[in-house]
């Protein structure tokens, strides 16, 4: 699966537009994390573990939304975007959208 986040993908052209594909994730804040990134947020610098819960927040949203192309059968997907939100305190909304599409033979 083709991911890209411009509108068409370089060197190929779109052969049907499938729609809209879109994978999400919540991920809510853990107690221990909590009071090791209290330590480090003090200190200063990157707080490592929600950095980590971040990327594998995204990851996760990722691949519901490369599922959710597959099964529509699609060759990429065009156009990616993230967004985060927060749903609660202490939890948060990680989503990933696109368009996909299938992509004729290159020539």
């Amino acid at each position: 699966m083709i991911l890209v986040t411009t509108p068409e993908v370089p060197g190929r052209r779109i052969g049907t537009v499938l729609g809209l594909v879109r994978g999400n994730t919540i991920r809510g804040r853990h107690l221990g994390r909590d009071f090791q990134a209290v330590l480090r947020n003090m200190a200063g610098g990157e707080i490592k573990e929600y950095t980590k819960m971040l990327a594998e927040a995204r990851e996760q949203a990722i691949d519901r939304m490369v599922d959710e192309a597959n099964a529509l059968g699609a060759d990429a997907i065009i156009a990616l975007r993230f967004q985060t939100c927060e749903v609660m305190k202490g939890a948060a909304e990680m989503l990933c959208y696109g368009t996909a599409v299938t992509l004729q033979p290159e020539e």
